[in-house]
């Protein structure tokens, strides 16, 4: 294995078959043969290596994984058919009636459900933290508690959690930190160096970086991944061979890719700062973020997310997004093309208004996913979008 990220994710490649090729084959199988009744129990029993069934494992999702562990540098892995179903899986396979997870409230809309109405049907509960006052969060801790969940940078607001906190903290109080690092990748942040346990994607966004397949993530300690392992075979959110090729694949240009997003994310939230139209810019990399050293001491690059908080609410966001010429409107992000969403009413719609005011969603913030299109192409759609929606 190389030291270089950009290395392991186009050469890690342990599925190659006897027919040579170059690149890793599809195995569009639901099963794997045996060669002796002995080694079909063998192999059920662990006591041997092997594929028995793609719900548990397939060469095309083990491909992924090695490639990915290599990059969050975390032991081990799986890779579930959504993002949510990763989300889901590594709070269920982990907790019991009765926990308590500390959640930082600045979270991804379905994460939100998840925690607030369908973990309390069996007995999990959870606090919200506010990221500001992260200080003070040993007042939250419950005799229950046994997760710490948060992302950073977060979904929509970008705001950042200190990582080397909260790896302390979990540990001080022998918490589970479970990190949703879907934002900035495992190219611009590892939260498992700096503590944490668990390390969840949704692969859908820039792992896949095209807009075509379904994926989600789970990485971390040994002894945690297997009772996930557990849990995910035998409750079936099992990601399809296909959509585990097409990601294993992107990840050899995961590297290039998120160095272009990086680049036009920086240079278009830099040309609409201060911008009339807008009452704020927020990208993790511009000096005005409110923790922008926090995001340079953990991150190799900001991302590909900016926000606009646009003058005029709801009725200018609107007329703003339908003026839009290039920029696609969607509910994904993490695409080569540039993607335009408004937060309060689609992804983050769920929550009350004061909920979403309590993490800076207001009627007028966009969230801007940018694209691989040449930078001049996006600050002109965007230019001509704040003109004609005036």
């Amino acid at each position: 294995m190389s030291k270089h990220f950009e290395t392991n994710s186009i050469r890690i490649s342990p599925s190659k078959s006897n027919q040579k090729e170059h690149s890793s084959p599809l195995y569009l199988t639901s099963s794997f043969t045996f060669d002796s009744a002995e080694e079909a129990r063998a192999t059920f029993a662990e006591e041997i290596e092997g594929n028995i069934y793609s719900r548990y494992a397939n060469p095309n999702s083990s491909d992924l994984i090695e490639k990915i562990c290599a990059a969050e540098g975390t032991e081990d892995g799986i890779a579930t058919a959504s993002g949510m179903a990763a989300m889901f899986a590594s709070i269920a396979a982990l907790l019991q009636q009765g926990d308590h997870i500390l959640a930082a409230r600045s979270l991804f809309g379905s994460t939100h459900q998840l925690l607030t109405r369908v973990f309390p049907k069996w007995g999990i509960s959870s606090t919200y933290g506010d990221i500001a006052d992260y200080l003070n969060w040993e007042k939250l801790v419950q005799p229950n508690t046994k997760m710490l969940f948060i992302e950073t940078p977060s979904n929509p607001g970008l705001e950042i959690i200190d990582l080397e906190w909260a790896g302390k903290f979990a540990k001080a109080h022998g918490l589970i930190l479970v990190v949703d690092n879907c934002f900035a990748t495992p190219y611009l942040q590892q939260p498992a160096k700096w503590g944490a346990d668990i390390v969840t994607h949704s692969a859908t966004k820039y792992i896949d970086g095209q807009g075509r397949v379904l994926g989600g993530l789970i990485l971390g300690r040994a002894d945690l991944m297997k009772q996930v392992q557990f849990f995910t075979r035998h409750t079936g959110p099992s990601i399809s061979p296909f959509n585990a090729w097409i990601l294993s694949k992107s990840m050899e240009t995961l590297a290039v890719r998120m160095d272009r997003h990086c680049a036009n994310a920086l240079k278009v939230a830099s040309e609409f700062e201060g911008n009339s139209s807008i009452n704020a810019v927020k990208y993790p990399f511009l000096k005005s973020h409110p923790q922008y050293a926090l995001a340079v001491k953990q991150m190799s690059q900001g991302g590909g997310i900016v926000t606009l908080d646009l003058i005029g609410g709801l009725e200018r966001a609107h007329r703003f997004i339908d003026a839009l010429k290039m920029i696609s409107v969607t509910a994904n992000l993490g695409d080569s093309r540039s993607i335009i969403t408004h937060p309060a009413s689609t992804t983050h719609s769920k929550l009350s208004e004061s909920e979403r005011k309590q993490v800076g969603i207001t009627d007028g913030l966009i969230r801007l996913s940018v694209g691989l299109e040449h930078q001049e192409d996006i600050i002109a759609d965007v230019t001509q979008a704040l003109a004609r929606s005036k």
